[in-house]
Parts: structure tokens; C-alpha cells; sequence
């Protein structure tokens, strides 16, 4: 990434961070999607304990619009527009501390290269594996544990394409 980019990212990263706060929440993500005019800014916030509403989201939005109102060469390549909204029930997991709380729950993985070429697995089926779906048992800045069938299996945060949170709808039905 080029420092250019860095730079209009790392502002809008600071502008957000310090509307989020400001609301009570913690910004959990930014990226810049799309090409031409449906380019899209989203910046996805959270809170520690509880849901983000529509209010928060709206202040959040409101105060970046006007950071924004006077600098508008600072995203390059033209227009998009702005969404703020919460990360969701499947939420994508990028960053350390994302994966941090996501502990214990279910993880879908994609792995840039099979599983076997940087991870140790015994199982045949396991070695091929670019992508899976299976409980995170800890993280760290660079390393994964995920307990898949009856092994633990490290895998490094550099080798994943892509993860997020897998929903699991739990009910309370009893079986007659």
C-alpha cells in the first residue's frame, strides 16, 4: 500500500475513532469498496457490552460528513458514499483483536494456501483444506488455535484471505 493511502486512511481512521468515541463506541473497521460512482466508505463501529443503534450510527455519520464537507480530495479517485453501521451477527474478522473476542465461537476460514502447508495435520482430508468452519479456541496478534475434529490447529493471521463470525441461530425448542 502506498503511503499516500496510508495517509487519507489513517485521518479518516482518527476522525472516526474520535466520533465513535464520542457516541460510546469503538470503531471496528474502515475500508473503501466498489470502483467508479458505487464506491462505498464504510466505517463499521461497536460497543463493548451492547448492540449499536441507528442513533449512533447517524451521529457518527453526521460528524465524518462534516470533517469531510471541506476536504474533498482526501479519499482518492472521486465520489462514494458513507455507511456507518455495526459489524453484524457475522461479523468479518480482520484485525487481532477482532479474533480476540470472537474466542469461542464458530470461525469461517479462508486460507490463501491448504492447511497442510504451514499448519500440522495429520488427517488427509484436513491437509488440502482452504477453507473451513470451526471453533476458535484462542488468538494472539499472530497465531490462531482452532480445535478442529480432535486436534488443535495453529494457524497463522497472515495466512488467512478472509474470516468472519458464523451465525448459529440457537433455539429453545424441546422434542416431544
Amino acid at each position: 500500500m502506498d503511503s499516500k493511502k496510508l495517509d487519507w486512511l489513517s485521518q479518516i481512521e482518527d476522525v472516526a475513532t474520535k466520533f465513535a468515541e464520542q457516541e460510546g463506541c469503538i470503531l471496528y473497521d474502515v475500508e473503501l469498496t466498489g470502483s467508479g460512482n458505487g464506491r462505498i466508505l464504510r466505517i463499521t463501529i461497536d460497543k463493548e457490552t451492547t448492540g449499536v443503534g441507528i442513533d449512533e450510527c447517524t451521529a457518527i455519520a453526521r460528524g465524518i460528513n462534516e470533517f469531510m464537507e471541506d476536504k474533498e480530495d482526501l479519499v482518492p479517485d472521486g465520489e462514494y458514499s458513507l455507511e456507518v453501521s455495526s459489524p453484524g451477527l457475522d461479523r468479518p474478522l480482520r484485525k487481532p483483536w477482532h479474533f480476540e473476542k470472537a474466542i469461542g465461537k464458530k470461525i469461517y476460514v479462508k486460507l490463501a494456501q491448504a492447511l497442510g502447508s504451514f499448519a500440522e495435520v495429520s488427517e488427509k482430508g484436513m491437509q488440502t483444506m482452504k477453507q473451513f468452519e470451526e471453533t476458535l479456541v484462542s488468538a494472539d496478534a499472530n497465531e490462531l488455535t482452532f480445535k478442529m475434529k480432535s486436534n488443535l490447529v495453529k494457524v497463522p493471521i497472515s495466512k488467512i484471505e478472509k474470516s468472519k463470525v458464523v451465525f448459529e441461530m440457537k433455539t429453545n425448542s424441546k422434542k416431544k
